[in-house]
């Protein structure tokens, strides 16, 4: 079965690297926030999430860094914090055919928010 031809025959090159990218970023988000963490373990959770994500199709390369500070700061007697959106800087990098994006989620501060976003198109 040609997978382009039957799904995605609707869309351009262009369209798709964005596409996987975001599938994989979304995937990252849902996946892992709520994940326990502190400072000991934070390396090996980033290596983790990293090496899951690059198995998703067409991704070429996942960065993931966890706030160390902030993990200090919310860490309970129990000397743990459950994952945030806002203590991850993710920066994900897609391919298909001709076509590279990074994809980049970080923590806007005037935002309030982490927010996702194309960080770059190679075209």
């Amino acid at each position: 079965m040609d997978i382009e031809d039957r799904y995605f025959k609707n869309i351009s090159s262009r369209e798709r690297v964005i596409f996987e990218g975001a599938i994989t970023m979304g995937a990252l988000f849902h996946q892992f926030v709520g994940t326990p963490v502190n400072s000991e373990n934070a390396e090996t959770l980033e290596k983790s999430i990293k090496e899951a994500m690059e198995l998703q199709p067409c991704i070429e390369e996942v960065e993931v860094k966890i706030d160390r500070k902030m993990l200090e700061e919310a860490k309970s007697k129990f000397n743990y914090v459950s994952l945030n959106g806002d203590m991850l800087d993710i920066r994900v990098v897609s391919k298909y055919a001709d076509k590279k994006a990074v994809l980049r989620m970080e923590y806007i501060e005037e935002l309030k928010y982490p927010l996702m976003y194309v960080e770059d198109i190679n075209e």
